[in-house]
């Protein structure tokens, strides 16, 4: 875990662990309308687990405005950045873009200089309104609904005039700089049409490539989500739906690889064959039932998956590092442990910049599925890329009662003072006290919650 304490008056930024990887974990403001243990909120967020969490999403009005989607967004846009009360390393963005009847609502906002403009100084405004700390472009996809060479073109000046803007905000206004990301396609064909990578890439504080969705029951056999590999299956159209050929490309066009994320998705995507064959590349035609809290067909959420292979025939695509599951006549592709073991090995190897999951609210985010307590997949990945150990609460003593596990009882979350020794600080989460240490010569200063000189 890296927590990074702003510094008081020397000028300085300190860290009590630091590390270059990043973590970008997604949350939907949908995700508040499934059923039951379906459910999901900020208020589901463990605030340690992942270093940026993506607020998805928001749209662009008529009049070039960013503007929520959801009756309650500004409450949870609320409810999420006041998790940075709890662990103040953690970054959270806005995600904006997505369709609205099929069309991107970017596209008549970049045909003017002058409406992006308008755009621009309005997303800066309403970021530090809500208190994000950065904004995520989610254009799906540049070169969609006109031109693309031209949507490309104006893509490029919307990233530039952005960055820009950030800029001067941060140095007039004396703050941090607003950070800056996008989701961009992982299909070949939809890179070359939608971005100028040599030209975008530089001024994102990183990318997450969006590698999943590369089969689906839109076609007529059975394919991986988010395969690692290719496989000697797929016909010559898609040899290269698979991450490493992703990732790669978008490198050989000029991306940073130290700023490329590499997609995790917490759910699989579902076939129903057609045939007797239950392998990779059997004929299928269309979903499987839809999960009972997604609800939506074609896809499952990983805590409904659990559920499906305990009693499903389970195998695995050797070629491309993945698992598969089978049950009557449904067909799923899907990621566990082993699978995301796999990517992280291929992403440290590439030297790139993360991961990233689509998304937390499709992981077994409250531990109730799966038996491997909360949030399965994404602590597995968590602890596979490196991170070190999230805080944990004080055991209590069974004879000598400790005083300090008690401390935040009865409190709010944030960050404390140690009365009893200065170069620790307590931090309260839910009633739970953990115990943090400055580093070597440093001490904990309750008015700024940060370890500086004495």
């Amino acid at each position: 875990w890296g927590l990074s304490l702003p510094s008081a008056g020397v000028g300085m930024q300190l860290s009590l662990k630091s590390s270059s990887t990043k973590l970008a974990c997604h949350m939907t403001n949908w995700a508040q309308y499934r059923p039951g243990t379906g459910k999901f909120t900020p208020d589901n967020i463990d605030p340690f687990l992942c270093t940026h969490v993506i607020y998805a999403l928001a749209t662009i009005n008529s009049f070039n405005q960013i503007s929520p989607i959801e009756w309650n967004d500004e409450q949870l846009y609320g409810s999420l950045n006041s998790l940075k009360n709890v662990n103040p390393a953690l970054k959270t963005l806005l995600s904006v873009g997505g369709t609205v009847n099929g069309v991107s609502p970017f596209i008549a906002m970049v045909a003017k200089p002058e409406s992006r403009a308008a755009f621009i100084n309005h997303a800066i405004s309403f970021l530090h309104t809500h208190k994000f700390d950065g904004l995520n472009l989610d254009w799906e996809y540049p070169g969609h609904n006109g031109s693309p060479q031209e949507d490309k073109q104006k893509f490029t000046l919307l990233v530039t005039e952005l960055i820009k803007a950030f800029e001067d905000d941060a140095n007039d206004n004396r703050r941090t700089k607003l950070l800056l990301s996008a989701n961009v396609a992982g299909i070949r064909q939809t890179i070359d049409r939608a971005y100028e990578v040599n030209n975008i890439a530089p001024h994102f504080d990183f990318i997450n490539i969006m590698t999943y969705d590369f089969h689906g029951h839109w076609e007529a056999v059975t394919g991986h989500n988010s395969p690692l590999y290719g496989s000697s299956v797929d016909p010559v159209s898609q040899i290269h739906n698979n991450i490493n050929s992703s990732v790669s490309y978008w490198v050989s066009l000029g991306a940073p690889s130290e700023k490329l994320l590499v997609g995790f998705p917490t759910y699989g995507r579902t076939y129903r064959l057609s045939t007797g064959a239950t392998g990779l590349g059997a004929p299928a035609n269309g979903p499987a039932d839809a999960g009972p809290y997604t609800r939506t067909a074609g896809f499952w959420a990983y805590y409904e998956i659990c559920d499906f292979i305990n009693t499903a025939t389970l195998g695995w695509i050797s070629e491309q590092e993945v698992p598969y599951a089978t049950y009557g006549s449904a067909w799923l592709g899907y990621d566990d442990q082993r699978s995301y073991s796999s990517k992280v090995q291929w992403l440290t190897a590439n030297n790139l910049g993360g991961a990233h999951v689509w998304t937390m609210d499709m992981d077994d985010f409250s531990g109730s599925f799966c038996s491997a307590g909360a949030y399965p997949l994404i602590n597995h990945l968590r602890m596979s890329l490196g991170f070190t150990p999230k805080p944990t609460t004080t055991p209590r003593p069974t004879t000598t009662r400790n005083p300090s596990t008690d401390f935040c009882r009865g409190r709010p979350d944030g960050l404390y003072e140690n009365p009893a020794d200065k170069t620790t600080f307590f931090q309260c989460f839910q009633g739970n006290t953990y115990l943090h240490h400055c580093q070597p010569g440093l001490i904990y200063w309750d008015s700024c919650k940060c370890c500086n000189w004495p």
